[in-house]
């Protein structure tokens, strides 16, 4: 997918460093991603679910808030009101491109923001968290650090990585409430949460979920960890992000795809440690591609094969439907089951050693139809456009992209 290195202004006027990962056919809607406390943008949950977004048409700007990552600022000058300042700075930046969004999403401390900022980003439609804590506060408890008290600053070590927290941070998160918030969110909210999640528990997901007003949705993340740092359990969760946010969050109408009709089928890696592949048709249609676990693939999808044998089949039935649906036959319904295989020619004139690709077909027809009409759709499945092109030789030209 194609992604932008950017900077913009934050709450305090330090530039902010940020991704934007846009997706490579059309722009239906942008997402604005919030990090974990202490975290920053490019953290595996962060690329993972942008990369599965912008897939799917959906644009997602990532950003390190003051003081972390590669964002200027000092961290110790910040706290939890600053953190939702640079995410309006950020929803502002986007609207400045025209790229307004429509869609918050917040990984822990992350989550908590987005709740908190949703009220000042008037593009904001639906709003997502991740593993984020009810409380702002919940982040000192994990640390075990007490109510401010005038001690000054304290350091703290997360992930290995040492912090300066301000008393001004620990008083600003332990006055924070989030319970008006979530109560005048007037958004669609999805809380996603794992009940195994030992660093904000699941309780929180149920305080939110029990404070919020519809609509709202609750999806569990089963055994993924607080930082959803497993691959699957952070494409997992885009998915259901995207299919959630089509409901609530308007996706512009794409401009007709230039070309033939059928337009452009689009494969790009998912996954390069393996062999997950997004599959695009046009703006609307999408599938995924793999291998089975056996030959290194993840299984979470069909193989190359796989589509070619669902083309052949879903050609087929079509192809039998139509010609029935014009003759006015009893069809009550089709299916076509394919099975593909690689077997030796014995007569091809490459020679003995020689394989060819076999399809097989099992065609079962439902309906009070007759012997002959039973004959005749046996004879139109070879009518089937997709079955003449794979009998005829085809030839595919490649080249790189300018």
């Amino acid at each position: 997918m194609p992604m932008q290195k950017i900077t913009f202004p934050g709450h305090s006027g330090a530039d902010l460093a940020a991704r934007l990962d846009l997706p490579e056919g059309p722009h239906l809607a942008t997402a604005l991603f919030a990090h974990c406390f202490t975290c920053g943008k490019d953290i595996h949950a962060a690329r993972r679910i942008a990369a599965r977004l912008a897939a799917m048409g959906i644009a997602v700007l990532r950003f390190d808030f003051t003081g972390l990552g590669h964002s200027g600022g000092e961290f110790g000058n910040t706290n939890f009101s600053t953190n939702v300042a640079d995410l309006v700075a950020a929803a502002d930046y986007l609207a400045g491109r025209g790229m307004a969004p429509a869609l918050l999403i917040g990984h822990s401390l992350g989550g908590a923001a987005v709740l908190k900022a949703a009220a000042s980003i008037d593009s904001a439609r639906a709003v997502v968290t991740l593993a984020a804590p009810f409380s702002p506060a919940h982040v000192l408890r994990h640390l075990g650090i007490p109510a401010p008290g005038g001690d000054g600053a304290r350091m703290v070590s997360v992930g290995g990585r040492k912090f300066e927290l301000g008393d001004g941070f620990i008083a600003d998160i332990t006055e924070e409430s989030l319970a008006p918030a979530i109560a005048d969110l007037h958004r669609a909210l999805l809380v996603m949460h794992a009940p195994r999640d030992e660093i904000v528990g699941i309780d929180n997901a149920a305080r939110i979920f029990k404070a919020a007003r519809h609509p709202k949705s609750f999806v569990t993340l089963d055994d993924a960890d607080h930082l959803v740092s497993d691959a699957a359990d952070a494409e997992y969760a885009a998915e259901v992000i995207a299919a959630w946010a089509g409901r609530y969050v308007p996706m512009k109408a794409p401009p007709s795809p230039p070309g033939a009709p059928e337009g452009v089928i689009r494969v790009s890696e998912a996954d390069p440690d393996g062999f997950l592949q997004d599959v695009q048709n046009g703006p609307w249609h999408h599938a995924l591609a793999d291998e089975p676990e056996a030959f290194g693939g993840t299984n979470r999808g069909m193989s190359p094969y796989g589509f070619l044998a669902a083309g052949l089949g879903a050609c087929t039935a079509m192809t039998i439907r139509m010609y029935a649906r014009r003759k006015g036959w009893p069809l009550d319904h089709v299916r076509v089951d394919v099975t593909h295989d690689k077997l030796h020619a014995e007569d091809a004139a490459e020679g003995s050693g020689a394989k060819v690709d076999h399809f097989e077909r099992v065609i079962v027809l439902e309906g009070a139809l007759d012997d002959a009409q039973r004959a005749r759709l046996l004879e139109i499945a070879d009518k089937c456009p997709v079955h003449q092109t794979l009998e005829r030789s085809s030839r595919v030209k490649t080249r790189l992209a300018d």
